[in-house]
């Protein structure tokens, strides 16, 4: 799932809890294509039901997209940040949004990698800089960590935990910050370890996804998750983490480099068993206005609810990583 898409995601969980969002992408083309997409999947969970056709039509009703930022932040309450993991991109966002926001808006970010300190620097006002972490997909995962710069206002924290409940979403928040959050540290774990049994020759993508999902009761295993999220988005938060502690434990692994410098951000295989590949795509963040009255999304079960999904995918990129 390109960031293209995640953001798209995001988007429409706002607007199905009642809020106007605004949705920003540099690139026309690239804002367009996220457009027909969130469009196709918003009319395709109206006819299967998984929403109620009429909320979901208001729901679309409340998206507007621009290339232009200046159409979208003066008037914005909060602001969500879902660039790619690259610092300096992120803090040029942050000092163009703290420069269009009012004083009042909150600078929210979706960066799992980038703590709140190093983006509120790029501000003036950081007890208004957190971050709010979805996880993918958006439209189906609960969880969002919220997390709080040593500068975050307790206000601020609230606001942000509070609406994050009305999303339908549940809150976990932190009581400081520290790279990776809560999930992204423990999987990081699990990850760094599969990797390293499948390039040692211990054990297959199949075998180790299949080890995890049955004895450890995950739902997607981790190389089915890399290619849910973007095996990319991984790349650059571990090449970020190198660069910061030169630790060679936090450089990208030797199968993760090379699928990335191909131009690949998830792996797939066809029904013929023809293996295709995803270009990498990335995108500037979502603007997100909220509104004084969120009544509480309703969503029907979707296709995601499928566990053996996930497993699906990690085949498919299991085959084109290990090279079965």
């Amino acid at each position: 799932m390109s960031i293209q898409e995640q953001w798209a995601h995001r988007s429409l969980v706002c607007a199905r809890a009642g809020l106007e969002v605004g949705c920003h992408d540099v690139d026309p083309a690239r804002l367009e294509r996220a457009r027909s997409e969130l469009r196709a999947r918003s009319d395709r969970d109206g006819e299967n039901g998984w929403i109620d056709a009429t909320e979901n039509m208001a729901a679309w009703d409340r998206l507007r997209f621009s290339a232009e930022l200046t159409e979208l932040a003066s008037d914005v309450d909060l602001v969500i940040e879902a660039a790619v993991e690259k610092l300096l991109v992120r803090l040029d966002l942050f000092a163009a949004q703290d420069r269009l926001t009012s004083a009042n808006a909150i600078l929210a970010s979706n960066s799992l990698s980038f703590v709140p300190s190093r983006l509120a620097t790029a501000t003036g006002l950081p007890d208004k800089v957190c971050n709010m972490h979805f996880f993918s997909p958006a439209l189906v995962m609960k969880c969002v960590e919220v997390v709080p710069g040593p500068d975050t206002s307790s206000k601020t924290m609230e606001i942000v935990a509070e609406l994050t409940q009305r999303l339908g979403k549940i809150p976990v928040v932190l009581n400081k910050e520290t790279p990776g959050f809560v999930e992204n540290r423990i999987l990081n774990a699990v990850r760094d370890e599969a990797i390293s049994l499948l390039e040692g020759g211990v054990a297959s993508v199949e075998a180790i996804d299949v080890a995890c999902s049955t004895a450890l009761g995950y739902p997607v295993g981790p190389f089915g998750l890399m290619d849910l999220t973007g095996i990319d988005i991984g790349y650059y938060i571990k090449q970020e983490r190198f660069a910061e502690v030169h630790d060679p434990a936090d450089a990208p692994s030797r199968s993760v480099v090379e699928l990335v410098e191909r131009g690949i951000s998830a792996a797939r295989l066809d029904a013929a068993g023809t293996s295709t590949t995803a270009p990498v795509t990335r995108s500037h963040p979502p603007r997100v206005r909220r509104v004084t009255s969120i009544p509480k999304a309703t969503r029907k079960k979707g296709p995601y609810d499928d566990h053996s999904q996930g497993a699906a995918r990690l085949v498919r990129y299991g085959r084109s990583v290990g090279g079965r």
